[in-house]
């Protein structure tokens, strides 16, 4: 990321596999948390190419980051060049007597655009 790339969303969201086990879909409902609370038109409202001065980045926090299938969380993001980091984090819950894991995802979506046009100067 560039250095003069300023943070102007960050979101947060959890999503949660009940009896799947299934660390890919509970990153992906931990990202549709974050994202589908948010309607953000500032982008817009002050002329960035949404598609083009975005850069997002998504964190994704899981017990077995291994099990996360990045491609899929980031085909999820409406906009923006994105990429995904899956780290360790998360919460998994076992239910050994029904012979499952609740799996339970934390996402942080940051996006960044270079503002240095809407400074002013002294």
């Amino acid at each position: 990321m560039s250095a003069h790339l300023d943070r102007v969303i960050l979101e947060m969201g959890s999503g949660v596999s009940l009896r799947s086990g299934n660390y890919t879909r509970a990153a992906c409902r931990a990202v549709e948390d974050a994202i589908y609370h948010s309607s953000l038109s500032f982008p817009r409202e002050l002329g960035l190419n949404i598609e083009e001065d975005l850069v997002v980045q998504v964190t994704i926090g899981v017990q077995e980051p291994s099990e996360v299938d990045a491609d899929a969380v980031a085909a999820i993001l409406p906009h923006g060049t994105v990429s995904v980091n899956v780290v360790n984090g998360g919460l998994n819950v076992p239910y050994p007597e029904q012979g499952y894991t609740t799996v339970i995802a934390s996402a942080g979506i940051e996006a960044f655009a270079d503002m240095s046009r809407f400074r002013t100067q002294s």
